[in-house]
């Protein structure tokens, strides 16, 4: 059974109840005659964030406008007003304009997704056998043999981002001063391919990865428990376990956020509030990406179902938002 069927025979919400809630507190709605305009970005995961809010805010009694919009472009059309709000900025990868923007003061911070983000390495969950000791990343060093390839051996192989997206993982393997080699994969593809095949096939992998991924709502893994991340690993060779190497620690887990135009808050009052409350899990997420990205499943329907099944999670936002 689909994703989708299995969310749609949940328990269905109660209309009546919602619009009696909603009209008695019209008056703190603001601009319900004008459509409120959200951002849509460049990946699944936003798109799912996006579209949550979307539904909820029409329960409430807006219209929303759904706005195609460049991860780095939006924050100049949010400043302007021409894009309302957009819910999962990466302050990792938000480029140099977003701050610019908020000294301005014609974009804010509504407040963070709390979307649980990672990145580091994985593997799946039957490397804990052929490497005893995982998660700890001091059991790679006696692992190494298990993991070798003809093109590393006799260093063990991690398998790394594509070349283009940086050398993190070579980084982070001269920093712990481990036996291995960092081999870069073809693309994100290539990586999603390698990480089905390994888990299939019970072969040996650990690979640099990020959450939240479709793949990791149908391939069960474990992430490798790196020293901390600090921002002293990456110039302070005196930080961290190994006293002659940098950036022998983990990775930092990005931050999301929510950020809106300057004018929101006083426009759509209740829509910001609700907006405030909103957060998302990584896990949800995930599952309504492999069914939107795998099963061939409508964006739309996936996330119509879920706001279905999961009221007892939203309305409490949007709750606290009218009253």
């Amino acid at each position: 059974m689909s994703y989708l069927k299995q969310l749609t025979r949940a328990a269905v919400l109660g209309g009546a109840a919602m619009l009696t809630a909603t009209s008695a507190q019209a008056a703190e709605l603001g601009a319900t005659g004008e459509p409120i305009k959200l951002a849509i970005n460049e990946w699944t995961g936003q798109h799912v964030t996006t579209h949550i809010a979307g539904q909820v805010l029409e329960k409430m009694g807006y219209s929303v406008e759904y706005v195609t919009a460049g991860n780095y472009p939006q924050h100049s059309a949010l400043a302007d007003g021409t894009i309302h709000a957009t819910l999962e900025v990466w302050l990792n990868n938000a480029g140099d304009i977003y701050p610019k923007m908020k000294e301005t003061g014609n974009l804010v911070d509504i407040g963070p997704l709390n979307l649980e983000t990672r990145e580091g390495w994985v593997y799946p969950v039957h490397m804990k056998d052929i490497c005893p000791g995982l998660p700890d990343w001091e059991a790679l060093k006696d692992c190494a043999e298990a993991m070798a390839t003809p093109e590393t051996f006799p260093d063990g192989r991690i398998l790394s981002y594509p070349a283009d997206w940086g050398n993190r993982s070579a980084q982070m393997i001269q920093g712990l001063d481990l036996p291995y080699a960092a081999v870069p994969a073809g693309s994100e593809g290539a990586l999603v391919a390698e990480l089905k095949a390994a888990a299939t096939a019970q072969k040996p992998l650990v690979m640099m990865f990020w959450a939240p991924h479709w793949v990791l709502a149908e391939v069960d893994v474990e992430w490798v428990e790196l020293p901390a991340y600090d921002p002293a690993c990456e110039t302070d060779a005196s930080w961290g376990p190994n006293p002659n190497e940098v950036m022998d620690c983990g990775v930092s887990p990005p931050d999301t956020m929510k950020v809106a135009w300057s004018g929101f808050a006083d426009k759509w009052p209740a829509a910001y509030a609700f907006l405030e409350q909103m957060t998302m899990s990584a896990a949800e997420q995930q599952k309504m990406m492999l069914a939107i990205d795998q099963k061939g499943e409508k964006l739309e329907d996936v996330v119509s179902a879920w706001v279905a099944a999961n009221e007892a999670t939203w309305k409490p936002w949007m709750d606290a938002a009218m009253n």
